[in-house]
């Protein structure tokens, strides 16, 4: 027969007994009800107390040259980017005629790319008014920035295809002035160079009028994106209902209080109801404790296990 020591657990015992642990939680059902309540009233007064800033959004159709019916969003995820620079929150600054820094208005707005194409800004202000300016002022700037760029590629790529025809040009006149320098009369072997030279300029001369028409090209499908890029949903401010704000917050606030009211009965039966000793926690984790808390007493008793 084996007889256990006053306050010592039987080999083997579990750490903490769960059944028991789930019964002390619930003889605690009105200390974690009450967090709960209190949870429930906290969010349902943040929802009153401190709604959110008015917000304005609105929407605009971005057009890109590179469009591709397989794209993944690489494109609006750029146009989503740029939104966010110094530059497009300074240029909308400046349209409002406000001395407010760039790097500060970054935090009241966002955009989403809704599809490839599609780009929502959402901005808050002070107020319903100071919204809606702000939106407006940000869906211009950016679609203006856009457009800038834009129109900069399709003149950088029509003057390199120009640069390219002008150097055809040179090659050309040097062509003409050899072919007048050579006299297939006085020397009959110099004929079959000038052939060559003929067949070099009429290459040349085909050469030229597709680098033409290659520029052409590039300044005239410039204006097609260009005017793809616009505002399609003017700045609005979005409605927010109270009721839902209410229901939300207060749910979000009972969750919180329930989680926190369970944490804390079931700490509180554990360390209350079931004092761990060290050589139960030694046996448990395999090592040596050196200290021991018992609930009650005045201070540790240190000593090696």
């Amino acid at each position: 027969m084996t007889t256990h020591q006053a306050g010592e657990a039987p080999a083997g015992a579990p750490l903490i007994d769960l059944q028991s642990l789930f019964a002390a939680v619930r003889r605690r059902r009105r200390l974690w009800g009450a967090l709960a309540l209190l949870g429930l009233l906290a969010g349902a007064a943040v929802a009153v107390l401190l709604p959110p800033a008015p917000t304005a959004t609105t929407t605009v159709l971005v057009t890109h040259e590179d469009d591709q019916p397989n794209d993944t969003g690489t494109l609006i995820r750029t146009d989503v980017e740029l939104l966010r620079t110094t530059r497009i929150a300074g240029a909308a600054l400046r349209a409002l005629g406000s001395s407010e820094k760039p790097g500060d208005f970054l935090r009241d707005y966002r955009g989403t790319g809704l599809t490839n194409n599609l780009l929502r800004i959402e901005v808050s202000g002070d107020s319903d008014a100071e919204a809606v300016d702000r939106a407006g002022a940000l869906a211009n700037a950016f679609v203006a920035d856009h457009v800038r760029r834009m129109r900069q590629s399709a003149d950088a790529e029509a003057q390199a295809l120009l640069d390219q025809r002008d150097r055809m040009r040179k090659e050309l006149a040097q062509v003409n002035k050899a072919i007048g320098d050579e006299s297939p009369e006085r020397d009959p072997k110099a004929s079959a160079s000038v052939e060559s030279l003929f067949a070099r300029r009429a290459e040349l001369n085909s050469r030229i009028a597709d680098f033409d028409e290659r520029a052409a090209e590039a300044r005239t499908g410039a204006p097609e994106v260009l005017a793809g890029t616009q505002v399609v949903d003017d700045a609005r401010v979005v409605p927010r209902s109270l009721p839902r704000a209410l229901a939300t917050d207060a749910a979000i606030g009972l969750v919180l209080g329930l989680v926190l009211g369970l944490a804390v009965a079931a700490v509180g039966a554990v360390v209350g109801d079931r004092p761990v000793l060290r050589r139960e926690i030694a046996a448990h984790l395999g090592t040596s404790v050196l200290a021991e808390l018992r609930p009650g007493g005045r201070r540790a008793r240190a000593a090696r296990a």
